[in-house]
């Protein structure tokens, strides 16, 4: 019985979708901008990376040709011919851009709600948020109140945070409310007792999630995020492939923050790492035994946090390439029949303004030795790669999405 492996390059994005106005985000393209800043001199930093962007094996199973079908534009650095994989690309009909939108409709559950968001003002969050957060959370007060990226909140707030004991609440273009904490002097296990307080009060306002963001330091030139990040999701819809996988008794993986994503529902063994390398060695290892039948779903987030959301081409080209250098061991790895498919859950393109995800087309390359790889297309839903995965595990498919198969 073949096995599946669902792999997220969580904000790899390739092309502006159709709706993008309504985001705020005409014109972004993550993958097609990066090469062709790379293409330009625009993605070198010495000590790091030079030159094109060189995604060799990411190109053999199709990337740039799936480039070319969402945008008509075939991206710098990238060939044509024959390809080991099918390729083509996903168009999301959630409405937003969030990490849970992603997934969820790749697991084959759209969001089939309007997510809630925090105003662009400060302060960002009601009043009434506010003082319950501070009521319940027993806390002295908060600081931040408006919307920031993660790095730039804890360089401004962190040592008045150490000072007073306040935590650090901000928020993005996104459906979340984010709390930053230093895990000595506040607590990591305050900070995640006060994250499940505020999931709580977020829940009538539909906030997508609430997100634990620990950090060491002394001061703020050396403030520094830490590992322990947790998310605080709302529980996604039923009828996911993972909960038809665990249900038909199969043995469901989940890598990376897929866990906390899907609130721990169905999500089997989950297993969590510091970076992309290690959740690519933990896929590997659980490769090696995982029973006919089983799925590992994989989140690799260090292209989203570490780098799109900082509008960092140079080190979001840099984490591509290393990621690329690690395809070769992934499709070894596999047995004949199993299935690959490599995605993302929306984008973040580093040359874009701003600092929040963009809402663009998604890549889909899917390898399988027994299957002849061929272009998949357009496909009109994330939720064609649940399809997918349930119709090679002989599962039943229901809810949303159409294999390609």
């Amino acid at each position: 019985m073949p096995r599946a492996l669902v792999l997220v390059l969580d904000s790899f994005g390739c092309g502006a979708a159709k709706d993008a106005a309504d985001y705020g985000d005409v014109g972004s393209d993550t993958l097609g901008h990066i090469a062709e800043a790379c293409a330009l001199g625009r993605g070198n930093r010495a000590g790091l990376r030079l030159g094109p962007l060189h995604l060799p094996h990411l190109d053999a199973l199709g990337l740039g040709l799936a480039a070319e079908a969402s945008t008509g534009h075939f991206p710098p650095g990238f060939t044509r011919g024959e390809k080991a994989a099918s390729w083509g690309y996903g168009v999301e009909v959630s409405r937003g851009k969030d990490t849970p939108s992603g997934h969820w409709e790749i697991a084959g559950t759209p969001v089939p709600f309007t997510w809630g968001y925090f105003a662009h003002t400060e302060p960002a969050f009601p009043a009434d948020l506010t003082a319950a957060i501070i009521r319940e959370g027993h806390l002295p007060g908060i600081l931040g109140d408006k919307h920031a990226s993660g790095t730039g909140i804890i360089e401004e707030f962190g040592e008045e945070h150490m000072r007073t004991g306040k935590p650090i609440c901000y928020t993005s273009a996104d459906s979340v409310l984010q709390i930053a904490a230093h895990e000595e002097s506040f607590g990591l296990e305050r900070l995640y007792d006060l994250c499940k307080v505020v999931r709580r009060l977020c829940d009538p306002l539909n906030i997508g999630r609430v997100i634990a963001r620990p950090f060491v330091g002394t001061h703020r030139d050396d403030f520094t995020r830490t590992a322990h990040r947790k998310d605080f999701a709302v529980p996604p819809p039923a009828g996911s492939m993972l909960q038809r996988a665990v249900e038909a008794g199969r043995i469901v993986v989940t890598i990376g923050k897929i866990g906390d994503i899907f609130a721990h529902q169905f999500t089997g063994r989950e297993m969590k790492g510091a970076s992309n390398m290690e959740h690519v060695d933990q896929t590997l290892a659980v490769l090696q035994d995982l029973p006919d039948g089983g799925l590992i779903f994989t989140n690799l987030v260090d292209f989203d946090t570490d780098y799109g959301h900082r509008r960092d081409v140079p080190g979001y080209a840099a984490c591509l390439e290393q990621f690329d250098a690690r395809v070769p061991e992934l499709l070894a790895a596999l047995k004949a029949d199993d299935i690959l498919i490599v995605t993302a859950d929306h984008g973040n393109d580093p040359t874009y303004r701003g600092s929040d995800h963009t809402r663009e087309h998604v890549p889909i390359l899917a390898y399988c030795r027994d299957l002849p790889p061929r272009p998949i297309g357009r496909r009109e839903s994330f939720s064609d790669i649940g399809a997918t995965v349930l119709d090679w595990l002989k599962l039943p498919r229901g809810g949303s999405g159409q294999s390609w198969l």
